[in-house]
């Protein structure tokens, strides 16, 4: 079953899809479906001996093509659509062990063609109203596949947490006539305690509403809507940045941070269409070395989070932490 209810109280969509209990669950090493296909060996979802970066449909999509009927009646109060729409598997490497930071500047810069190429492919399709790329790193937020990978799930509707931030970005501009993210930038950029890395056409802050201890939102500095905006030299300054941020991390506490990863663009479809302010956020759970920051009552009861630690504080660490500058991971 996989089907669209409607939340009638938070004025949402939940996506009901109980096939996917039956999704893969921690498989041993020389048993993953995510690495390649070995002679003599198991078949796996990639059906070569090796691979750079593949792009597949998901075995277990929530949202799917050809969806199904719904399995039950809605009413007035509480309908029910069809799950539409495609979830895709990204995988970083070929490598089993391993994660996107210890990948080169090059083959992230590849990474980013591929986001940039799947928005622009699944965004084209008229049932498709947003493209979501993110990643989940890590047993600590929730991962059954230790394969590097990511995902891309392409929407029939505008997700509840992006529809808010449009909300939030029409509201700025009927009043400034000027982008909010863009007067964000600048704000983090005159104040400077926030800041965690800075490059040619990106700037990575902790930002001064952080709701995670290690929160880092990397911002494009001018206004982009959506990786489609890039050029070529942008491209690289974003694989740049990317990785800079992710080996900081890793460097913070002397080990593989996890995060989750979301990068916000432009809704490719819906009365919104291009409206947007690229920008890639990372929301790690860890608050320390050995303490995780879980969504309790305040967070997950109310939508509201308390963060434990000043950001300005945290930037500070995260500035300190492993490679200083743009120029030192490099590594084309």
């Amino acid at each position: 079953m996989s089907e669209l209810r409607w939340h009638p109280l938070r004025q949402e969509w939940v996506i009901t899809a109980t096939h996917r209990m039956d999704r893969t669950y921690k498989p041993p090493k020389d048993f993953c479906p995510l690495c390649p296909t070995k002679p003599g060996a198991f078949p796996t979802e990639v059906p070569a001996e090796d691979y750079e970066i593949v792009v597949f449909q998901n075995k277990f999509p929530s949202l799917q093509p050809n969806p199904p009927e719904p399995d039950v009646e809605g009413t007035a109060l509480t309908p029910v659509d069809l799950a539409k729409g495609e979830c895709e598997v990204v995988l970083y490497s070929p490598r089993h062990e391993g994660t996107l930071a210890e990948e080169s500047v090059r083959h992230i810069r590849n990474l980013v063609r591929v986001w940039k190429d799947r928005y622009g492919e699944l965004g084209s399709r008229e049932e498709i109203q947003y493209v979501l790329i993110f990643e989940n790193k890590g047993e600590a937020v929730g991962v059954t596949l230790h394969h590097p990978h990511g995902q891309i799930y392409a929407f029939p509707y505008i997700p509840p947490v992006q529809e808010h931030e449009l909300r939030a970005l029409l509201e700025h501009r009927g009043k400034t006539e000027r982008c909010l993210v863009c007067d964000l930038v600048s704000q983090e950029l005159k104040d400077g305690r926030r800041i965690v890395a800075e490059s040619q056409h990106f700037i990575a802050a902790i930002p001064f509403y952080a709701r995670y201890p290690y929160e880092v939102h990397i911002f494009a500095r001018e206004h982009r809507p959506s990786l489609l905006a890039l050029n070529a030299e942008e491209e690289w300054d974003l694989a740049r940045i990317l990785k800079l941020v992710m080996v900081k991390y890793d460097h913070l506490f002397g080990f593989s941070l996890p995060y989750l990863m979301t990068i916000h663009q432009a809704p490719t479809g819906g009365e919104h269409k291009g409206l947007g302010h690229l920008r890639v956020e990372f929301y790690p759970p860890h608050r320390s070395a050995n303490k995780l920051k879980y969504l309790a009552g305040c967070e997950s009861g109310a939508g509201t989070f308390i963060n434990d630690s000043a950001p300005e504080v945290k930037a500070e660490e995260l500035r300190a932490a492993g490679p200083k500058t743009i120029d030192e991971i490099d590594d084309r």
